[in-house]
């Protein structure tokens, strides 16, 4: 049957008197539209009508390669399945509108003077919807007829249950070369359709209440929408009506398939037309408002705001007025779950951070003592942004993977942000495909241009995570071996807080670690009080897995694991960065810097080092691998200066004692307390003993 012969204009119409004819129609079409304000994921659904006609085109030619590449798409989806849709807004169920819209265009096939009545009752029983929703719904009700079909017809010649039910709808059993032309030809026809629909979709995504384009532009586009929609629907009637049609070929060539190619071809030519057209004019649209939004972003953080909901609805909440989701829940949420929140934003590729990194993250913030304390004071939001202009389908699996296992939230799907913001991010921001992380103080102010460092190093008790706080925590730190521990290891957070000596080593000569085990043990046994944990080296490797290995079977000292071991260098590079960024030009005078940058060149020179501290005390001191074991060795010498004033200030005045020779740097009175008089005092700066006075105070003061 020809659909052309109607008194309606085709969609390639160029004369004059079809411009009368389009506003008719579009006339026409408006008057059915009604929209309450019922909301659909329409992108969501589109692509779920794609992945189906992917599946159904494959057909009998579906090879190894290509269902690889097929489970690949279906994965890439995620948890983005038909259960995650719904219609917000709406007492119907999505599936029952789609069913009941397959029903109507599979109902009835013949009469010409029928299309024009269907298409606009199609319209009528979509009134409620958005432009883009009701060519989402339209065209996954014929993918679900469609999808039928060539399920039934793969599984055929395999399946019982599909040969039976082929047979009674008298599917053709085998499909003449004819056929596959009808197929090809529809199928090029329903791709024209799909992208037509996506730049539907992408227009009614645009700003428009918050950003204004030119007004004659908006007014054509929208014409120009109204009649690509009609065109759509109508197109997807013929579409169905050809499927129909396979039940009554007989024979593999006829003139009735001749006809069906041409009128698909032709509609494919219309389409393409159309296409050309809303994009053209969809392009101009958002070229206007990409502009303007890229004007607001330059000044957004120079304005002054109450709260942060402003900034967050022009950063992310543009295009969906839930642009979020609870990773862990997979809730959807709006801006407003942020209101008041110092708020991280964690900008990175679709791949995130490396593992250890990732683990590192969450045991500063969620896994720290601090976190329930200054939960609901701030957030971490992943905002993951594509290397390219497009997101690959390995890009798409790693997103829905990461953003289902981890704590915080993230943006809801990837391709949210505007292209306004993701040039902003780069370009003012200075992302280049390293991970940083932005912070937001709870009026939406950017006060720390990337926060891994100071997480890394302090976790949650660097909150507000602003560049002054970290300046702050820097002015109030000391080099101690608190700060080396960090909090990432229960034991040795205990061990700190209980002010022990703890002895960090690292190298990776396992000849030297034996012998330096075997000496400690030696030390130990005569009571002096060691925690010693080996920390291993920088790049762990699988000689450092030998290493550790050797750790068990030989019941060396205590060690960390290669997850610490890599927290354990990292936290030490961060303090690195940290420092010179606040003290680039006091480098040569900061003692926590030149300690720091200490360790990591003795590991980055290959040499076995020795870091000894006492709890969160100054007493702390490292030393050369060489040179510790030397002074190990002639521990006898300085034995009694440990019980003196204890194993790590004892040690450091073996090493360097002209350091208390001559008149002390911190000279000082300690009041009298009991017990003081039975044995001596000794000073903890220069290591002598005080001279004992009596003081006499007079009541009347």
């Amino acid at each position: 049957m020809n659909f052309f012969r109607s008194n309606l204009l085709s969609p390639h119409s160029s004369s004059s008197s079809s411009s009368t004819e389009e506003e008719i129609l579009i006339w026409k079409i408006l008057i059915t539209h009604d929209p309450d304000g019922r909301r659909l994921d329409s992108e969501l659904l589109l692509h779920i009508t794609e992945d189906i006609m992917f599946y159904a085109n494959q057909s009998e030619e579906l090879v190894a390669d290509q269902r690889q590449v097929a489970d690949q798409r279906h994965v890439a989806m995620g948890n983005n399945t038909i259960s995650n849709l719904e219609v917000v807004g709406s007492d119907e169920l999505l599936g029952n509108t789609i069913n009941k819209i397959s029903h109507e265009i599979t109902s009835k096939c013949s009469g010409e003077e029928d299309i024009n009545k269907r298409v606009m009752i199609l319209f009528d029983l979509l009134g409620k919807y958005t432009w883009d929703a009701k060519l989402a719904i339209v065209l996954s009700a014929f993918a679900l007829s469609y999808g039928e079909f060539w399920l039934i017809m793969q599984l055929n010649p395999t399946n019982p249950l599909a040969a039976l039910l082929a047979m009674l709808k008298q599917f053709p059993t085998v499909l003449f070369s004819s056929l596959k032309l009808r197929f090809k030809a529809l199928n090029l026809l329903v791709n024209a359709m799909v992208d037509v629909a996506k730049c539907v979709i992408k227009f009614e995504g645009l700003p428009f209440e918050d950003i204004k384009p030119d007004n004659d532009d908006v007014e054509r586009t929208k014409s120009q929408i109204y009649l690509a929609t009609y065109w759509v629907i109508r197109s997807t009637l013929v579409c169905s009506c050809q499927t129909k049609d396979l039940v009554a070929i007989k024979q593999e060539y006829s003139n009735s398939t001749a006809t069906a190619v041409w009128e698909l071809s032709s509609l494919l030519h219309g389409m393409t037309i159309i296409y050309n057209r809303t994009r053209s004019q969809f392009d101009t649209c958002h070229h206007q408002i990409g502009t303007k939004v890229h004007h607001k972003l330059l000044n957004l953080f120079k304005e002054t705001h109450i709260d942060n909901q402003e900034v967050f609805r022009i950063l992310f909440a543009l295009k969906d007025d839930l642009p979020f989701k609870d990773c862990s829940s997979q809730a959807k949420i709006g801006i407003s779950e942020l209101k008041d929140k110092v708020v991280i934003l964690l900008i990175s590729k679709a791949e995130l951070l490396p593992l250890e990194q990732i683990l590192l993250l969450l045991q500063q913030t969620y896994d720290h003592s601090l976190h329930k304390k200054l939960e609901g004071s701030y957030a971490i939001l992943w905002v993951p942004v594509s290397s390219s202009n497009t997101w690959t389908e390995a890009e798409e699996e790693n997103f829905n993977f990461l953003s289902s296992i981890f704590p915080w939230y993230s943006i809801r799907r990837l391709r949210l942000l505007s292209s306004a913001f993701i040039k902003y991010i780069k370009e003012e921001w200075s992302f280049k495909g390293e991970p940083i992380m932005v912070v937001l103080d709870s009026r939406g102010i950017v006060t720390n241009m990337n926060a891994f460092d100071m997480v890394f190093i302090w976790g949650a008790r660097a909150f507000p995570f602003s560049t002054e706080r970290e300046k702050e925590l820097w002015e109030q730190q000391h080099w101690t071996m608190q700060l080396v521990a960090g909090e990432f290891d229960p034991l040795l957070t205990l061990w700190v807080e209980q002010g022990r000596n703890i002895f960090f080593y690292g190298g990776d000569n396992l000849d030297w670690i034996r012998e330096l085990n075997s000496k400690i043990k030696e030390i130990t046994s005569e009571g002096v009080q060691l925690e010693i944990v080996y920390v291993g080296t920088r790049n762990p490797n699988e000689q450092l897995r030998d290493i550790i290995s050797c750790f068990n079977k030989e019941k060396l000292s205590g060690y960390l694991s290669l997850t610490k071991v890599y927290f354990f260098w990292t936290r030490l590079d961060s303090m690195k960065r940290s420092k010179l960024r606040f003290n680039q030009n006091m480098a040569d005078t900061d003692s926590i810097l030149k300690e720091v940058e200490k360790l990591l060149s003795n590991d980055y020179n290959g040499k076995n080092w020795v870091l000894v501290g006492k709890g969160s005390t100054t007493e702390i001191t490292s030393i050369e691998g060489r040179k510790f074991k030397e002074c190990l060795d002639r521990f006898s010498k300085w034995r009694e200066d440990v019980g003196k004033f204890g194993f790590v200030e004892a040690l450091r005045s073996f090493l360097d004692p002209l350091a208390y020779v001559g008149s002390c740097p911190q000279p000082s009175v300690v009041p009298y307390e009991e017990g003081l008089l039975e044995g001596d005092v000794y000073c903890k700066h220069c290591k002598r003993p005080k001279e004992k006075f009596v003081v006499y105070k007079c009541d009347g003061m």
